[in-house]
């Protein structure tokens, strides 16, 4: 190879490299402590939670929450040259209680938990999994409900798709082991099959909910609530696959990543730095004994650090 179509080789491969990252609406990256994510953004004293960015980092989703889950709208964020814009209501969303949007490994689907009716009629009593497509022309199409065969007449939450095609959620009350457990439908030709209850150790006597499952199945995030080490209001855990595919004990994530509040709803980034999570976690202000004037409560109030849900990030750590 000449030096000259070295050096244009050399350039490609740099700029492409490049054009790969992602660049999130937060130009501070996280280190080991956990922080908040784009504050004033996304965490901005209201309740939001949950996260997923497509695999080209061009679109992102989370859910503005009323914190008594009397609404429940997903909202979406497009990157248009480089720039991100304001939060705006996903197309999908904003007339039933929509929560949990997440990305599948191509970045063409968006699957949900919903309570909206199968029907344009009537109210639906619990949430179930739905999903929607990317049209042709790049915009979203229509929500479609799994079925029967994936959703319960109980609640179904949280779906985690991998690129295998196996569908990971949470259930409530319906197979196993607590009052919420993970469940995977694994792929046919005609659909999903029925759910799997995942083995001991990752479903308990306790409550387990909210997995993020790795596209390539090499690990499950999940909060588990009312395990012996658990710090207080539900906590993170971790479990990674033997050589032989087989889940291995779970690993409850150190503090300050969980703490004595809620900690939940994690997502990892496609390169695997970043571990994004929703955490009910208060600021130090609160309670720290000293007298507020009115202003300053107001501020720290309406703020995040509230007490509502907020959403953080911090370094994704290969060793835990």
């Amino acid at each position: 190879m000449t030096r000259k179509l070295f050096a244009i080789f050399l350039f490609t491969l740099i700029t492409g490299n490049a054009l790969a990252q992602v660049t999130y609406p937060d130009v501070r990256l996280p280190a080991d402590t956990p922080r908040l994510f784009a504050t004033g953004i996304l965490s901005d004293g209201l309740s939001n939670r949950d996260f997923t960015i497509s695999p080209k980092g061009d679109e992102l989703f989370f859910t503005l929450q009323q914190p008594r889950f009397v609404s429940s709208t997903i909202l979406h964020m497009i990157k248009n040259n480089g720039k991100w814009s304001k939060p705006q209501v996903a197309p999908f969303s904003g007339k039933y209680r929509d929560l949990e949007a997440t990305f599948s490994p191509d970045g063409q689907t968006i699957y949900f938990s919903s309570d909206r009716p199968l029907k344009d009629t009537g109210a639906k009593k619990d949430f179930d999994i739905w999903r929607i497509k990317r049209a042709t022309d790049g915009t979203w199409g229509k929500p479609e409900n799994l079925g029967t065969t994936v959703n319960s007449s109980k609640n179904e939450f949280y779906p985690s798709i991998t690129r295998s095609g196996n569908l990971y959620f949470t259930v409530e009350a319906a197979y196993g082991k607590g009052s919420e457990d993970i469940v995977v439908c694994k792929p046919t030709d005609t659909g999903h099959t029925k759910p799997i209850s995942l083995p001991e150790d990752i479903n308990t006597k306790y409550d387990e909910f909210n997995a993020f499952v790795d596209p390539d199945e090499q690990f499950i995030l999940f909060t588990s609530y009312g395990r012996p080490d658990d710090l207080g209001g539900g906590d993170l855990y971790i479990s990674r696959k033997d050589n032989a595919g087989n889940w291995l004990p779970v690993k409850h994530l150190p503090a300050p990543i969980n703490t004595p509040y809620l900690d939940y709803c994690p997502f990892v980034s496609w390169d695997k730095k970043y571990l994004v999570f929703t955490s009910n976690r208060l600021n130090k202000e609160l309670a720290n004994r000293k007298t507020k004037t009115y202003q300053q409560l107001q501020q720290i109030l309406n703020s995040p650090g509230n007490g509502w849900d907020d959403i953080y990030w911090v370094k994704f750590d290969t060793k835990w």
